[in-house]
C-alpha cells in the first residue's frame, strides 16, 4: 500500500528568534551610528541639532556596541549555522553573480544568495575597520599622530561605504515583502522560498539543509 504523500507546507521557518533579535539590535545601532555621523559631519545639521558632545557620545557608544549583539548571537545554534552558510561561497554563487537572469530560478540557491553573502562579509569587515579606527580616534593616546590621521581618513570613507551598503540593503528589503516577513516573523511562504531559494526550500521540506552543496 502506498503511504499517503506529505501535504504541501504553506510556510517555512527561516530565522530563529535569536537571529531576528540580533538583526534588529544591530540594525538599530547601525542606524543610530549613521544618523549621528550625518549630524557630526554636516555643519548645517550639527547647528540645527546642537548638543554636539552628546551626539558624539551616542555615536561612539553605539559604534562600540555594534559587535556585541553579533557576538552574543553565537550562543544560538541557528545563528552559528547561518554564519557557516554565509561564509561558504560555492561555484554556484559565482555563476549566480555572473548571470543576468539570476532571478529566474535556473540557478538553485541555498538559504542565502551570493549577494546576501557578499553584503554580510562586507558589512562585518567594515564594522571591524570602523571599530578599530574609531578606537584610535577616540583614544588618541593609543597611537601617534600619523596613525590617528590615517584612522580618521579610513573611518570617514568606510563610514560612507557602510552607509551605501545599508541603503542598498533597505532598498532590496522594501522591494521584497516576503524577505521582510521572514525577518519580522521568522517564517516565509513556501512558494517564495521555492522560487528564490529553491535548494534551501527543498532541503527544509525533505531533510537536513545542505545549502549550496548541490551541483
Amino acid at each position: 500500500m502506498t503511504p499517503p504523500s506529505k501535504p504541501a507546507r504553506r510556510y517555512l521557518d527561516r530565522f530563529s528568534r535569536a537571529e531576528r533579535t540580533v538583526h534588529r539590535i544591530t540594525a538599530t545601532l547601525m542606524i543610530v551610528c549613521i544618523v549621528t555621523a550625518a549630524v557630526l559631519y554636516n555643519g548645517s545639521l550639527s547647528i540645527k541639532v546642537g548638543h554636539r558632545h552628546v551626539v558624539e557620545l551616542i555615536h561612539v557608544y553605539a559604534g562600540f556596541a555594534l559587535p556585541a549583539p553579533m557576538l552574543l548571537g553565537l550562543a544560538s545554534a541557528a545563528y552559528r549555522a547561518d554564519l557557516a552558510r554565509l561564509n561558504r561561497f560555492s561555484p554556484s554563487d559565482w555563476r549566480w553573480l555572473r548571470s543576468r537572469t539570476r532571478r529566474d530560478g535556473s540557478i538553485r540557491v541555498g538559504k542565502f544568495n551570493a549577494g546576501q553573502k557578499l553584503n554580510a562579509a562586507l558589512t562585518a569587515g567594515a564594522i571591524l575597520v570602523l571599530l578599530g579606527s574609531g578606537l584610535l580616534m577616540y583614544y588618541p593616546g593609543l597611537a601617534r599622530l600619523s596613525w590617528r590621521t590615517g584612522a580618521t581618513f579610513v573611518h570617514d570613507w568606510f563610514a560612507l561605504a557602510v552607509g551605501l551598503l545599508v541603503l542598498g540593503h533597505i532598498a532590496y528589503a522594501i522591494k521584497d515583502r516576503e524577505a521582510r516577513r521572514g525577518m519580522r516573523t521568522g517564517r516565509v511562504s513556501a512558494s517564495w522560498a521555492h522560487g528564490e531559494h529553491a535548494a534551501w526550500a527543498q532541503d527544509v521540506d525533505v531533510g537536513p539543509d545542505q545549502d549550496d552543496k548541490r551541483p
